[in-house]
């Protein structure tokens, strides 16, 4: 990747790299790909994953467990900002969190935890990341961080807690598609809280195949931050109203006369159109 400077320890396919900011992040060695390559991947986190839905601001009011599917853990980096946040709250976190992260391969946390000056905002939770990979959950004050370790399909069609939060984080659709097709999302979406605020789901992917699918996996879509080099993320909602910028005429407008209409890991049928067509998030 043109944004790396050195390269550093490897575990199984991974290793560490320095990006041109002075972040550190992970890189797969089979397809290159960088998690959170733009910005780094705690300030990424930070912007996507806890200030745009506003964890704090939901953690401070009562209710039943806040839980956030953490859809590919990597180096642990969304997971633990979400961690960290609960625990900066103190007296004032009036709920628990519980966050259940799905992972194929733990690589990228061992070598993320080995490396303390690189990665520091892990540090405060090492005890709580070796605890997860050893015994598959942890638990402290106000939080619960739950394991599931494997191909996340089996799980998401198996039995699980509610999500008020989907951090939809794995490898880009070209380097990891089986991730990111319909079948996939529809699986997350099953899982979603259809009462109260709905379930919002989050995600790096601005690109237009990406907001089709979660159109058809039952989710309505909206623009998401920005985080540095990408003007614009993806969030999919359960209910359109819990979304800031919702997709309008505009972009369906666009998308009829796009070269990338059809969902991920589909061709664009008759079928795919009228569904997009027909989809609520235009009334």
């Amino acid at each position: 990747m043109s944004g790396d400077v050195e390269v550093n320890p490897r575990d199984g396919d991974f290793e560490v790299v320095t990006l041109r900011n002075g972040a550190r992040a992970v890189r797969h060695l089979g397809h290159g790909e960088v998690m959170h390559p733009s910005v780094g991947p705690w300030q990424e986190a930070l912007r996507l994953y806890v200030e745009q839905p506003r964890l704090a601001e939901r953690l401070r009011q009562p209710g039943p467990p806040l839980v956030i599917h953490d859809v590919g853990l990597g180096a642990a980096t969304n997971a633990v900002a979400a961690l960290t946040c609960a625990r900066s709250l103190g007296a004032e976190q009036r709920r628990t969190l519980e966050v259940v992260s799905f992972e194929v391969d733990l690589a990228p946390l061992r070598l993320a935890l080995a490396d303390a000056a690189g990665f520091p905002f892990l540090q405060p939770f090492r005890e709580a990341a070796e605890a997860l990979m050893r015994d598959g959950v942890w638990e402290g004050e106000g939080v619960r961080w739950k394991l599931l370790l494997g191909d996340a399909v089996p799980f998401l069609d198996g039995a699980l807690p509610v999500a008020d939060l989907v951090y939809f984080d794995p490898f880009s659709p070209a380097s990891n598609p089986d991730m990111w097709t319909e079948g996939v999302l529809t699986r997350v979406r099953r899982h979603c809280r259809e009462d109260g605020e709905g379930t919002l789901l989050l995600t790096y992917s601005a690109a237009t195949p990406t907001r089709v699918t979660l159109l058809l996996a039952g989710f309505y879509v909206g623009a998401g931050v920005s985080t540095g080099t990408k003007g614009e993320t993806t969030v999919g909602a359960t209910r359109r109203e819990s979304l800031e910028l919702p997709l309008g005429e505009r972009w369906l407008e666009r998308w009829k006369r796009s070269s990338s209409r059809a969902p991920h890991g589909a061709q664009l049928t008759p079928e795919v159109e009228a569904s997009v067509l027909a989809h609520p998030q235009w009334r």
